[in-house]
């Protein structure tokens, strides 16, 4: 399973660090992004929440 997000559209809210701080932290422009190649086994149900919980649904958890 991998997560994407679309940078363009991110807003820099914090949920998805919040919501899995295993697959999403703050860059230092501000803007979330995925820092991890293969979404980790016991980091998939955070995932998939932090891609329902995005205020502006650019985040894309797909295997």
């Amino acid at each position: 399973m991998i997560a994407k997000i679309d940078r363009d559209g991110c807003i820099g809210c914090g949920t998805c660090p919040e919501v899995c701080p295993e697959v999403f932290r703050m860059a230092d422009d501000g803007l979330a992004e995925v820092y991890v190649d293969e979404v980790p086994e016991d980091a998939k149900d955070a995932a998939i929440e932090a891609q329902e919980a995005c205020p502006v649904s650019v985040i894309v958890v797909e295997e």
